[in-house]
């Protein structure tokens, strides 16, 4: 038996699992992780939706260089900098229409971001005299940071149950999951609206003048897997939220900067959030950075106000983060990028659809651009999902990384406890062979955690 002095030298980091410490990332190439033992794994989940543009791109790697040689950091209380300024001018020129006098705040996170939103919302309405407006409505299922303000406002009870009690008070609806939710018959146009009149009927019940604001991810990701919105909604939301004066809350943290094909989600569904986050994909893994977009009437508010901004984070602005962004918006901009994700993106889904469409705990292939899931059932033909008890992700995870595979299982999709996907989120430099990688080496790694659970068909 090891003595605690032992014990610390393996490792003093307080890992995920305390258990057991994951392998040294040693390096990068590519689409690909090194570890300390010339492993290779190819990350097919990027982290999670995070490298966007791989392990090894130079131009950002050099972009960070150039700024630490420069100016590594100034506190924004006394200074903005250079790369902060250009990159809250390509935000918001990227950004939906109504942005175009918007302005842009950076923290470190996507639950910082998260937070941002939720503390921006509450000002907007306590600076036009409407301080009545207190209460946040999301969705069940949802995930939107793991800090306390943004578990407050996800709808993921597993994700929930141990804070519950220190959570702040928020209400949600069902989320608009066709799989699962849409009736026999329905179409999936007459779903979405059915889906959406909820938020109308939760308004009301609440009262219209004591609702802030609605938070959705347009595309869901870690909690329900790439889950898209149904013809429509999205746009009937926008006009339930214009209806009663509520704002719009477009978390883009996990789907957004490209990963859909589009640099905003909310741009293909043909819609103007008043507030959107996004995080992962805009500093690529190379620094953490996140940002939230205000629209033009909400800064508006704002500076006929008290013209501040009542919140602040000591890392906001990071010149060196800041860099990193920019050198990622120049290769998400560069000629052909989203096109590609939309191309390799087609390639993924056939490539899923041909591997694993027939498979027997294969309930739901979904997603858009790179960014798909593949739901896994017990029993096709009535959905039903797996135990959570049987821990199937946790095995999924472990088997694809023997396999050299990482990816992204996660558990509670049928309802918050049981049910479990995987999710895919690769580079969008990948190719037809990374593409035919990943499908054999998942397709091996669920054969082995099937076979290991004593899960036949």
């Amino acid at each position: 038996m090891k003595t605690r002095d032992q014990a610390r030298m393996t490792s003093s980091v307080l890992h995920r699992n305390l258990r057991c410490a994951p392998p040294v990332a040693m390096s990068g190439d590519g689409p690909y992780l090194i570890d300390s033992n010339n492993k290779r794994y190819l990350d097919a989940s990027g982290g999670a939706a995070v490298s966007c543009l791989g392990h090894s791109n130079q131009a950002v790697a050099d972009a960070v260089t150039q700024q630490l040689s420069q100016l590594a950091y100034a506190h924004t209380s006394f200074f903005t900098n250079e790369a902060t300024e250009k990159l809250a001018h390509r935000l918001i020129g990227a950004a939906p229409t109504g942005f175009g006098e918007g302005r842009v705040v950076f923290v470190s996170s996507g639950s910082e971001a998260m937070e941002t939103a939720l503390k921006l919302a509450r000002q907007y309405f306590v600076e036009t005299g409407r301080p009545e407006r207190r209460r946040f409505i999301s969705r069940n299922m949802s995930y939107h940071g793991n800090s306390l303000g943004a578990l407050a406002v996800g709808g993921h009870v597993g994700r929930r149950a141990m804070y519950q009690p220190i959570l702040i008070e928020t209400h949600q609806i069902s989320p608009c999951f066709d799989y699962r939710l849409r009736k026999q018959g329905e179409t999936a146009e007459a779903y979405g609206l059915r889906a959406a009149d909820e938020l109308d009927a939760e308004i009301r019940r609440l009262g219209a003048d004591t609702v802030a604001a609605f938070i959705m991810e347009p595309v869901v990701g870690a909690t329900l897997g790439t889950v898209p919105p149904a013809p429509g909604y999205m746009r009937r939301i926008r006009e339930i939220c214009d209806r009663h004066g509520v704002l719009l809350i477009a978390d883009e943290v996990m789907c957004g900067m490209g990963r859909c094909g589009a640099m905003f989600v909310s741009q293909q569904e043909g819609v103007i959030p008043d507030i959107i986050t996004v995080a992962k994909g805009l500093g690529a893994g190379y620094q953490p950075i996140a940002a939230v977009l205000a629209r033009d009437r909400v800064i508006e508010a704002l500076t006929a106000g008290s013209g501040l901004l009542a919140n602040g984070h000591t890392y906001m602005s990071h010149a060196v983060s800041c860099a990193a962004g920019l050198a990622v918006m120049d290769a998400l901009e560069a000629d052909g990028m989203l096109e590609r994700v939309a191309t390799m993106g087609e390639t993924l889904r056939s490539a899923l659809a041909e591997s694993f469409a027939d498979h027997p705990f294969v309930g739901d292939i979904r997603g858009r651009g790179l960014f798909w899931s593949l739901e896994l059932v017990r029993d096709k033909t009535k959905k039903l999902p797996f135990s959570a008890a049987l821990g199937l992700a946790a095995e999924i995870r472990q088997r694809a990384m023997e396999e050299g595979l990482i990816c992204y299982p996660s558990s509670g999709t049928a309802d918050g406890v049981n049910g479990d996907h995987v999710l895919l989120a690769p580079p969008f430099i990948i190719d037809a062979s990374h593409i035919d990688e990943i499908t054999q080496k998942l397709g091996r790694a669920l054969a082995a955690s099937f076979a290991s659970l004593s899960i036949a068909a």
